[in-house]
């Protein structure tokens, strides 16, 4: 350390000795940053200014008032008559404001934004208000003219004296990674915000149901700019900014916005009055990982694992059944980045589509009639919770778990311990008695209780016959085995289990 000062101490009466000594004035020094300008990067303004004075506006505020009913902690004890709760210890109501953007597509007063902007932000809440608010602080009561909940879109109307200044829709599906973007909104209630960055993915997936195809950027988006525009350098919107992935909760530089191909439909149903269809099958799926991959002998990513399928719709009236692998819908394939429920959500209902699908290791087609996607609710309660075990792990059965390929331990099932664990009398399988906790099995979530129905695509009846499923697994090269689990009150559901070297 004391070197590095010398060092710096030197240098810098070096230089002002050069300085003193220099026979050029002092005044005709010149400036490091004196008539400097850097250069646009290739395909970008050298300033988003001008654009941005014609964009922000059509850019606006939405805020809402909304009712909640509030439980009173009180109610319903002791405590309540002792201290005397206010209302009887009734619930009480309480105002709430919700804060997003939104943007103007047309100059009577339409406006898009996000469905979660204008929606109750609690279970029990109602919305009393909605109040749009323009760049120059003029204020409009709007009115919700619909939504579409699975999308995550609404469309508003607001009526003023004179036309509004509204934006287009560009071209998402000409966007491509590295293209610059611009989004405009009011995080964090700090209206007309602008932030600038790049695309950093098309077609991302982020599990969130049938319209799961988000373009991401790496342009702030934080809590606020929901439902604002995102824009292309020709001052088209390509994007509607929708969500963050965060783990505090502010920027990372994760945003995601819904492209305008998808939008544009959903908004100009909305704007009729319509409520949006989307096709259904009637299956639950997963994607095909590398695990289930490797249990089937197949290439990853490419299709998707049926775990079940629902009673009377398409899927299950085409013959398609749980354990099938579907790899292309209507001749289109599916991906990771055309994903089966996007492909059949735009499909017509009511008409009848080819289906490629795998089963047993060998291709069929079977044709299934497109149903109508019911409500988000119904379709959650395809998928319920799981019970408990049915008892404690003892050791004798720790031990077989711990020297098992699979890291389990299994009894045939008999109808004794099928009343125990919840599951019809006449369900035939074996059921896991012990998981040896550092095994891929016990990662995957399987527990005591749990009951292996098939593995891959045979049923088992007892340890043997388990047993035999792993070593034909073996002989094939695969490295794992699909097993077919059955919990209480849970569908089937397919687990690829990795075998233990």
């Amino acid at each position: 350390m004391r070197y590095a000062y010398a060092l710096t101490a030197a240098l810098l009466l070096g230089g002002t000795a050069i300085a003193v000594t220099s026979n050029q004035p002092l005044g005709a020094q010149t400036a490091q940053n004196e008539g400097l300008q850097a250069a646009a990067p290739q395909g970008a303004p050298a300033s988003l200014a001008d654009m941005v004075e014609k964009l922000q506006p059509a850019v606006v505020n939405i805020s809402t008032r909304q009712r909640v009913q509030v439980q009173n902690p009180l109610a319903n004890t002791p405590f309540g008559d002792l201290f005397g709760a206010p209302n009887g210890g009734r619930p009480q109501t309480r105002q709430a404001q919700s804060l997003g953007s939104g943007f103007i597509i047309s100059s009577d007063g339409y406006i898009v934004t996000n469905n979660h902007v204008v929606s109750a932000g609690a279970q029990g809440a109602t919305v009393d208000s909605i109040t749009v608010t323009m760049t120059n602080g003029d204020e409009f009561p709007a009115k919700l003219v619909g939504a579409d909940p699975a999308s995550d879109l609404a469309v508003l109307k607001v009526e003023a004296s004179k036309p509004l200044p509204f934006v287009k829709f560009g071209d998402s599906a000409r966007a491509r990674v590295g293209d610059w973007v611009v989004a405009i909104g009011n995080p964090f209630a700090l209206s007309g915000t602008v932030t600038a960055g790049i695309i950093s993915a098309v077609h991302r997936a982020t599990g969130l149901g049938a319209g799961d195809r988000f373009i991401q950027t790496d342009a702030s988006i934080n809590q606020g700019n929901s439902g604002g525009p995102m824009f292309d350098m020709n001052g088209n919107v390509i994007g509607i900014n929708s969500q963050i992935l965060s783990p505090s909760g502010g920027n990372v530089g994760i945003g995601f916005a819904i492209p305008a191909e998808q939008a544009i439909p959903v908004i100009e149903t909305l704007r009729k009055g319509q409520s949006v269809k989307r096709g259904y099958l009637g299956v639950q799926i997963s994607p095909l990982s590398e695990d289930i991959a490797d249990s089937l002998g197949l290439a990853k990513n490419r299709g998707e694992f049926v775990q079940g399928v629902e009673p009377a719709q398409g899927a299950e009236k085409a013959g398609i059944k749980a354990g099938d692998v579907i790899v292309k819908v209507n001749n289109r394939e599916v991906t990771p980045d055309e994903s089966l429920s996007f492909i059949v959500a735009g499909l017509p209902i009511g008409g009848k589509v080819p289906i490629e699908l795998i089963r047993g290791g060998k291709r069929m087609t079977v044709n299934a009639t497109v149903g109508e996607r019911p409500a988000e609710d119904k379709l959650a309660s395809f998928n319920q919770s799981s019970g408990d075990d049915f008892s404690d792990q003892d050791q004798p059965s720790s031990d077989t778990a711990s020297k098992d390929p699979l890291g389990m331990a299994v009894l045939s099932l008999t109808p004794n311990i099928a009343r125990q664990i919840g599951v019809p009398a006449e369900t035939r399988g074996v059921v896991i008695s012990a998981v040896d906790p550092s095994t891929d099995a016990a990662e995957k979530g399987l527990k005591r209780g749990y009951v292996i129905l098939t593995a891959n695509n045979h049923p088992v009846l007892n340890s043997s016959e388990l047993s035999a499923a792993v070593q034909e697994a073996k002989r094939l090269g695969r490295e794992a085995v699909l097993l077919q689990i059955l919990v209480q009150g849970f569908p089937p559901r397919f687990i690829p289990v990795r075998i233990n070297k």
